[in-house]
C-alpha cells in the first residue's frame, strides 16, 4: 500500500534507487580475467645526452689558429657509428659542435690546406670538452718499396716529377774550343813517284 501514498512520478525514482542500493558493486567491476587491450605504437626513447665539443686548430710552428680547415667527426657507441658531421674553422681556429653523444668515442680529423692531415680517436666523457690540435708541414714520407740499395725510398714532400721528365746532361765533347781537330801527322805524308831520269829506262 506504499505505492498509494506515493505521487506516481516519484514511484520509478524510487525504484531505481533501492534496485541499485541492493545490486552488488563487484557486478560493475572489471573481471579480473579480462585481459587488457594491447598497446600498438612505438615506444619512445629519449635521446642519448650530448657533449659541447670545441677543437682549436693552430700552426706548430708559430701557435697561431688556421681558418678555413675542416674538422670532422665520426662518434662510436658500443661500436654503433652515431653520425657524421664536418665543421670548418673560423678566424680564431675553432670549430664548435653540440652534437657528440656523452660517454662516445669520437675520431677527429683535420684537413687543412698547405699542411698534413691529422686524426686521432678521443673518448668524451664530459659535458664540456677542449680540444688543441697542432698542424704540421709535409714531412718527407718513406715509401715501402725498396730502392737499389735495399734502404725504403725517401720521398721528398711536394709533387714529384717523373723521371723521363727531368732534362738530361749532354755528354762531354773531346774537342775544346780553340782547337782543331784535323788529323795527327805523326804518319809521314807518301811522296808522288819521280819522274825517271834521261837516259835510263824505267825499270819494270
Amino acid at each position: 500500500m506504499l505505492h498509494r501514498n506515493l505521487p506516481c512520478r516519484a514511484f520509478p525514482l524510487f525504484l531505481l534507487t533501492v534496485l541499485f542500493s541492493l545490486t552488488p558493486l563487484d557486478a560493475f567491476a572489471q573481471d579480473d580475467t579480462t585481459p587488457a587491450p594491447e598497446k600498438h605504437g612505438r615506444k619512445y626513447k629519449s635521446p642519448p645526452d650530448t657533449s659541447h665539443v670545441e677543437v682549436t686548430v693552430i700552426k706548430d710552428f708559430n701557435k697561431k689558429p688556421i681558418d678555413g680547415a675542416h674538422v670532422i667527426f665520426n662518434p662510436f657507441m658500443g661500436g654503433v657509428n652515431e653520425g657524421h658531421w664536418e665543421v670548418k674553422t673560423h678566424e680564431d681556429g675553432k670549430a664548435p659542435i653540440d652534437l657528440i653523444p656523452t660517454g662516445s668515442k669520437v675520431t677527429i680529423q683535420v684537413i687543412a690546406d698547405g699542411f698534413s692531415t691529422f686524426a686521432q680517436e678521443y673518448q668524451i666523457n664530459e659535458v664540456n670538452r677542449q680540444i688543441v690540435i697542432s698542424l704540421i708541414r709535409p714531412q718527407a714520407q718513406i715509401s715501402t718499396y725498396i730502392d737499389n740499395t735495399g734502404k725504403p725510398a725517401d720521398l721528398k714532400p711536394g709533387v714529384q716529377d717523373p723521371a723521363w721528365l727531368t732534362p738530361k746532361s749532354k755528354p762531354a765533347t773531346s774537342a775544346t774550343p780553340g782547337t782543331s781537330t784535323a788529323p795527327s801527322a805523326s804518319a809521314p805524308a807518301a811522296k808522288p813517284n819521280a819522274a825517271p831520269a834521261s837516259g835510263t829506262s824505267p825499270q819494270p
